[in-house]
């Protein structure tokens, strides 16, 4: 038999690019990487590096899909808030107040408690009066986003039609963010002496009772 000539001889394949559902693997998979790290090291003490380091990509790649480390540690936030968001908008719900109210308060709250989220936020406290970037992270991927739903929830005509007429609509959503958070100071101060579940989700029933009682 003849050996192949480069004429006859079949060309390798080529690798070819990465699939859409293998790119947004890895992409979660850096976004996931890089929340361990901000909760271990922190912000300020975190280099994009190091992150691209621990994540086997190129720090370039940061860069290109993120802007930079203020723009992963958005990504970040956004991913777990989410997780904690499953229902879908609830500005556009049909469903009655109450209804909607009540679910998104308790996976509002349960986000607030999650042991991750309360680190980040941690986080964010510590190291934001000396970084700017870092606030407008944490507050452009969740607190303005929530708060802008909301507002835009109790702005619809049939939302303040079943208010009180003397409602301030502008002010219900933070309002209603300050019922579902209860005492922010006991559980960051206290972590080992919150309520059981079922102890926490009965208080929050009784802050909703009274956030109700002010809007009706």
């Amino acid at each position: 038999m003849s050996k192949a000539t480069p004429e006859t001889t079949p060309p390798a394949k080529s690798a070819g690019r990465p699939k859409a559902s293998e790119v947004e693997a890895r992409t979660r998979e850096l976004i996931d990487i890089a929340g361990c790290l901000f909760l271990r090291h922190g912000y300020n003490g975190l280099s994009l590096e190091a992150i691209a380091r621990e994540a086997r990509v190129a720090v370039r790649t940061i860069y290109v899909k993120f802007g930079g480390k203020a723009g992963l540690l958005k990504a970040v936030l956004e991913a777990r808030r989410a997780r904690f968001f499953p229902v879908g908008k609830m500005d556009v719900d049909q469903r009655p107040m109450r209804e909607v109210i009540d679910e998104f308060a308790g996976h509002f709250y349960d986000m607030l408690c999650e042991p991750d989220a309360m680190a980040l936020q941690r986080v964010v406290i510590a190291e934001a009066g000396s970084n700017p970037e870092l606030a407008e992270a944490f507050y452009e991927a969740g607190p303005r986003a929530t708060r802008e739903m909301l507002e835009r929830y109790f702005a619809r005509a049939d939302i303040q039609a079943q208010l009180r007429p003397d409602a301030p609509y502008a002010l219900l959503g933070a309002h209603l963010i300050a019922c579902i958070n209860g005492d922010p100071v006991l559980r960051f101060l206290f972590p080992d002496l919150q309520p059981s579940r079922d102890e926490a989700r009965h208080l929050l029933s009784e802050r909703l009772e009274l956030f109700y009682r002010s809007i009706f």
